[in-house]
């Protein structure tokens, strides 16, 4: 054999050695991306979650692609402190963010979130190139948090039409109907232009991408190519029970968002059927453009080692329990989509165990092979990735206000408030939650192995940290909370 020849047989089966630098390199594949969509107020009206009247096609083919828990819980049923949360990785019973802050401050809530560290952070800490744009936490990120920072639009809110269209009451941006006229106009819009544009650059470490999508928060306006798709005659009304706030305590009244549009407003105007029409086209635009950040994911360079995550920060009430609205303890308020899929994590996969929404960061960590911060409350569910039918025992605990808690098992939904009020759920008999059961004697065993879940810290108010759209927080703040 001539020695050139040799001399490269020889290299090959060096590098080929067990020990060897290059054997070691083609063993350990790189990190991989992250791409983290955020999408706000979305329930589970999406087709893959079965729903009977959501054209999801986008949302859909990712539920196909990976994993898709169908029992998300959120740590607060309102954007602020559910966010803050999945940043932190901490429970707003820890960081006293139980109500809308500015992003800067989140950081100096109380010592908890002064010694913590924020996801994006983390990575960036680790060598990830950090990028986002849009609503991430309350309101983009914190100054200087990101590599690139698209920001979010001032008035992302909108656009707004001259004058309200539907929902004339009250000093809530809900309304709905056909605005603006063309998908341009949108702020979410151009929200997935950047982000395609980002995905369609090389990178010399991996990234960490998050895209926060606005709709279908209220106003629930956008063109009406989207309100077309839907007959609001053919629409199907969510179960809804005129007395099912007979058996609820006082306090869970006093803490309920009284200025959002009420069901009985609905019935009275006749706009139920119209109010989701509106939901649901926006739900539709914001598939429809979800879709065009992963079809340009597919088609790029970084199609084979990417993660990809989908939430939203809580969930949303279409008129049960009496309100089109978010904030409560109750199921409809507190569920929301969490989907993960990309290298390494099953395929078509529905996990219905409750889990909770801040489980994000750790799972994340797992995920990417970073080791684990030893300082979040969450917990990761990367072992429910690995195994979807192992069992898990660790219920989902949901906070509304100072010391207010939801805790969601397997079988019941236990609510536990500061006066001490209790409801509680038998949800496979009653997933509407229409029946309190907490006075039953039967059910004392339950509610006592359900309350050693109840967070024993619940902090003060943090400075600056308000939600005034539900009088009694105001009262609990001005009470020595903050």
């Amino acid at each position: 054999m001539p020695m050139k020849n040799s001399l490269l047989l020889l290299t090959l089966l060096l590098r080929l050695l067990p020990g060897s630098s290059t054997a070691l390199m083609a063993q350990k594949p790189p990190p991989p991306n992250v791409l983290m969509i955020c999408v706000d107020d979305l329930n589970d009206y999406i087709g893959g979650m079965g729903h009977p009247d959501a054209i999801t096609p986008n949302m859909d083919r990712l539920i196909r692609r990976g994993v898709l828990f169908t029992n998300a819980q959120c740590q607060s049923p309102l954007c602020g402190p559910s966010r803050a949360a999945i940043m932190t990785g901490l429970r707003p019973s820890t960081t006293g963010i139980y109500g809308l802050l500015k992003d800067n401050a989140v950081k100096n809530s109380n010592e908890a979130t002064r010694n913590n560290i924020f996801l994006h952070q983390y990575f960036k800490d680790k060598g990830y190139y950090t990028m986002g744009i849009g609503k991430i936490f309350h309101e983009s990120t914190p100054d200087g948090l990101l590599d690139e920072n698209g920001g979010r639009e001032k008035g992302i809110v909108g656009p707004f039409p001259p004058q309200k269209m539907n929902y004339l009451l009250g000093r809530t941006d809900s309304d709905w109907g056909a605005f603006p006229e063309n998908d341009e106009q949108m702020p979410d819009y151009r929200t997935a232009q950047w982000a395609i544009e980002r995905l369609n650059r090389k990178y010399d470490h991996p990234f960490f991408l998050t895209v926060g999508f606005f709709r279908p928060h209220v106003p629930w306006h956008v063109p009406q190519k989207w309100f077309d798709l839907y007959d609001p005659e053919k629409l199907h009304k969510p179960p809804y029970s005129p007395a099912d706030m007979e058996d609820l305590p006082p306090i869970a009244l006093q803490i309920e968002s009284s200025f959002m549009p009420s069901a009985e407003w609905a019935i009275a105007n006749n706009q139920w059927s119209k109010a989701l029409q509106g939901y649901l086209a926006c739900i539709s635009f914001v598939d429809h453009y979800i879709g065009e950040v992963l079809k340009a994911l597919e088609a790029g360079p970084h199609a084979r080692n990417t993660i990809v995550v989908l939430w939203s920060d809580h969930g949303y009430r279409m008129g049960e329990k009496n309100r089109f609205a978010k904030q409560h303890l109750w199921e409809r308020a507190t569920k929301a989509p969490l989907i993960f899929a990309g290298p390494g994590i099953p395929k078509n996969t529905k996990i219905s165990t409750p889990v909770e929404l801040f489980s994000v960061y750790p799972t994340l960590t797992d995920l990417c092979g970073l080791p684990p911060n030893p300082n979040l409350e969450a917990r990761s569910i990367h072992p429910l990735l690995k195994n979807p039918k192992m069992n898990w025992d660790h219920p989902a605990i949901t906070t509304w206000g100072r010391n207010n808690h939801g805790i969601r098992s397997r079988q019941y939904h236990y609510i536990h408030y500061e006066d001490g009020s209790e409801e509680l759920y038998v949800i496979r008999d009653d997933p509407n939650e229409w029946k309190n059961v907490a006075a039953e004697p039967k059910y004392a065993g339950v509610k006592e192995s359900l309350k050693q879940f109840l967070p024993q810290t619940n902090a003060a108010w943090s400075p600056g940290n308000q939600y005034d759209g539900v009088p009694y927080f105001k009262k609990q703040r001005l009470d020595g909370s903050e």
